[in-house]
């Protein structure tokens, strides 16, 4: 028997994907919250080599905004930011 394929916003699957994860550090940001969770912003500057802070934080939140990642702030002084990835981002 053959499945039908689901369409989001009538675009196929994997072109959905790709437009979630499209650039040249989304899956570098992803591979790192796969292999350890949870990782801490400063460590995700440092592990990332040539990342800007400006363009970690953009890709961050881009990735937030799709579910694919969590944040989770704590209330302390200094900020403690730690990120997970979500039953999405792992699937």
């Amino acid at each position: 028997m053959t499945e039908k394929m689901c369409f989001v916003g009538n675009k196929e699957p994997f072109e959905y994907t790709l437009s979630i994860v499209s650039g040249k550090w989304k899956l570098k940001i992803i591979y790192l919250l796969a292999c350890t969770t949870p990782v801490r912003y400063g460590e995700l500057k440092r592990s990332i080599s040539g990342i800007t802070h400006k363009m970690l934080s953009t890709q961050l939140k881009e990735l937030e905004k799709e579910n694919i990642i969590e944040r989770k702030e704590y209330p302390q002084v200094p900020p403690k930011v730690e990120y997970y990835l979500t039953k999405k981002g792992k699937a």
